[in-house]
């Protein structure tokens, strides 16, 4: 299949164009910059330039394409609300191109999305488009492409990572080092789902080839960690003292993120594993952050609220 992949030099979608190309697909990658164009080209990926402030012309690499991949998202979580806003006009006009025809069109959201309104568990089979994620906004507009008759499916994320970033747990990690402490809420019980890089861009693979339209998949390895897990592998890591804080306290130390700190989103995959023999392989969350070299992340962390 020629494939077109938005976020094709981001945090997975750069593992993703590897495994397309092994699989024998042509790979046509959205990128913005020059950078981004000689890195899809030296990987042997063809380039569409293109940004999310442009949906119409980002999706005109859609156009000669015989399936669609869609992982870029502005990762600035300070304007979180806003930047769901812009992934769903993306999708929406990646719709728009692909009306009319079975091709299929892989979009991207969160395991919350999948959270029972009574709680427990995310699960494949469930939609709470009234969960407080704002990333509803994404999977409200695949609904709506569904509805239309387009082959649409779904890869909900947990915290995906490697030795480098984990997702929301990146900007957790910025604000400890900004506020001299790591901080969990209550007794740090909640959990977050977790999944590493490589492990997530395989199954984006197989969704693309093998899966069915309308179907929710999660990437989820883990299904649980718990916050005050999290919290004292980044206090040793930072070498900065562990602190739990009362929930009414949370929102003045962690401002933005104060929507996520408390959040229990454990997450499960079951269904995903065997409707395309997904089986993760990859270091668990812990292993990730444990062997992640804090003296370089402080470094480099201005890159970390990126586009991908």
């Amino acid at each position: 299949m020629r494939v077109f992949l938005t976020g094709a030099t981001g945090f997975i979608g750069s593992r993703i164009v590897p495994e397309l190309l092994a699989a024998g697909h042509q790979v046509v990658g959205l990128t913005r910059s020059d950078a981004g164009a000689a890195s899809l080209l030296a990987a042997g990926a063809e380039v569409h330039r293109g940004s999310l402030e442009d949906p119409e012309h980002l999706a005109a690499g859609a156009t000669d394409a015989d399936a669609v991949i869609h992982t870029a998202f502005d990762h600035d979580f300070s304007n979180f609300v806003a930047n769901c806003e812009k992934d769903g006009r993306v999708i929406t006009a990646l719709g728009a191109v692909l009306k009319g025809s079975d091709r299929p069109l892989v979009i991207t959201s969160g395991t919350g999305m999948g959270t029972p309104a009574d709680g427990g568990l995310a699960r494949e089979d469930v939609l709470n488009l009234d969960h407080p994620n704002p990333r509803t906004i994404s999977e409200r507009t695949g609904q709506d492409l569904l509805d239309a008759g387009l082959n649409l499916s779904v890869m909900r994320l947990p915290q995906v990572h490697d030795t480098v970033r984990q997702g929301l747990i990146s900007p957790y990690i910025d604000i400890a080092r900004e506020k001299g402490v790591v901080a969990y809420v209550g007794e740090g019980a909640n959990r977050w789902p977790a999944a590493h890089v490589l492990d997530v861009a395989k199954l984006y693979v197989s969704a693309v080839e093998s899966g069915e339209s309308g179907a929710r998949y999660h990437a989820v390895a883990e299904e649980g960690i718990s916050a005050r897990s999290i919290a004292e592998v980044v206090a040793t890591g930072l070498d900065l003292p562990l602190v739990g804080l009362k929930s009414e306290d949370a929102a003045a130390h962690f401002g933005w993120f104060a929507m996520f700190a408390s959040l229990d989103m454990p997450a499960s995959s079951a269904w995903t594993r065997q409707a395309l023999r997904w089986l993760p392989t990859g270091p668990d969350l812990l292993s990730d952050l444990r062997a992640m070299d804090y003296v370089l992340d402080l470094h480099a962390g201005a890159g970390k609220a990126q586009i991908q």
